[in-house]
């Protein structure tokens, strides 16, 4: 198991765009994922897990990643969250 610690640094912070791109990452994998936020662990396939922590900016989330695959997903979350989703960063 790989548990990693990520800083989220875009402006609107986790919203429907940045989930969807999480799930788009977790959802195929055979690992299983969960994100962690404020104590609160969701399951990171499923987009309304990761939609209803409502992490803002500046957070800082955990995955935890248990499989196969666990190295290649957190190299591709790694980069995700480098890229700020893709959007301005704070």
């Amino acid at each position: 198991m790989i548990v990693k610690s990520l800083t989220v640094t875009n402006k609107l912070g986790v919203h429907a765009r940045p989930a969807g791109m999480i799930v788009d990452i977790t959802a195929p994998a055979q690992s299983d994922v969960s994100i962690i936020f404020e104590g609160s662990k969701a399951n990171a396939k499923s987009i309304l897990n990761v939609m209803m922590l409502a992490i803002p900016m500046g957070s800082e989330v955990k995955f935890e990643v248990d499989g196969a695959d666990e190295e290649e997903v957190v190299q591709k979350l790694e980069q995700l969250f480098h890229d700020n989703f893709n959007e301005e960063p704070c």
